[in-house]
């Protein structure tokens, strides 16, 4: 997680408006740049500004944790590319 206690300033969009956001807290390790992402809070005067910002990532996605223990007892698949 990224930015404890930082203001961060970013525009979503979903390929017609694009919405500037506010958000002071941790951003997500998966957040980033043209990444899916879901957030809570208030629409004010034109910006959305988030209590709660969370990654959103595609069905294929499995935490290395799960992938690790999979792995070790011998069921993991290598998801199609």
């Amino acid at each position: 997680m990224r930015g404890q206690g930082r203001g961060h300033r970013f525009s979503v969009t979903d390929g017609g408006a694009i919405i500037p956001v506010i958000y002071t807290g941790v951003l997500p390790d998966l957040f980033e740049e043209n990444q899916g992402m879901v957030g809570t809070g208030s629409y004010i005067n034109g910006v959305f500004e988030a209590s709660e910002i969370l990654a959103k990532h595609d069905e294929t996605y499995m935490p290395a944790e799960v992938v690790d223990a999979l792995k070790a007892q011998g069921v993991y698949q290598e998801p199609d590319s």
